[in-house]
């Protein structure tokens, strides 16, 4: 996602937009393997703009008619498979107060339909001692720059006696943190190349997986 944001905000003359810049449609799956194995899987859905200034950048779809060549798939596929080195991919796995450390992403793939680009990646837990305690899920851009906007359900694959809950970030709260850190101002106010704190984490959506502890 960030090497989108990098590759576009370089290569296109943009409007001038406020944080933030990018708003991205979330679904997030928690996966349950057989071999014990916990990880979640994050479906990415891009808005019509933000999938234009994809098309533009890569040189892709130019007739227009809204599906890839072979040619172009491998470049698309090619292009979001590597990840910056300081890039987490935008997602905090906890449980309790330790954040989860995070295996490299699978089964990474985008696809091209009617004009609108969806991506998903499955990124297993590298190490979970408990796979019956309670986990928090967060999809958030430290930055600001993405915003993910969660929706409902919150699926769970491999075991049926968890459920999830989806706690919305305090609007209120996130945005007089930014006005008092940037003096007044609002988030809406601050164009792309003026600072911007990283606020990231308070305008975040919570999901609480919880499942049925063993007897």
């Amino acid at each position: 996602m960030r090497a989108f944001c990098l590759i576009t905000a370089l290569a296109l003359p943009m409007p001038v937009m406020a944080h933030p810049h990018v708003f991205v449609r979330t679904e997030i799956t928690v996966v349950f393997e057989e071999d014990g194995e916990v990880g979640v899987r994050l479906d990415w859905y891009y808005d019509e703009f933000f999938s234009l200034l994809v098309t533009t950048d890569l040189g892709i779809d130019l007739d227009g008619d809204m599906v890839l060549t072979k040619d172009e798939q491998v470049l698309l596929d090619e292009q979001i498979t590597t990840w910056p080195d300081d890039y987490n991919g935008d997602l905090e796995v906890m449980q309790g107060d330790q954040i989860l450390p995070l295996a490299e992403k699978r089964d990474h793939r985008m696809t091209y339909n009617e004009g609108l680009f969806h991506e998903v990646h499955l990124r297993p837990i590298a190490e979970i001692a408990d796979r019956d305690a309670e986990l928090k899920i967060r999809a958030y851009d430290p930055t600001y720059y993405v915003a993910y906007d969660v929706v409902e359900p919150i699926k769970i694959e491999g075991r049926d006696d968890c459920e999830a809950k989806l706690v919305r970030a305090d609007m209120e709260t996130a945005n007089a943190l930014v006005a008092d850190l940037l003096d007044g101002q609002s988030a809406s106010d601050v164009g792309p190349d003026e600072y911007f704190p990283e606020v990231g984490e308070a305008f975040a959506d919570t999901v609480t997986v919880t499942c049925a502890q063993p007897l």
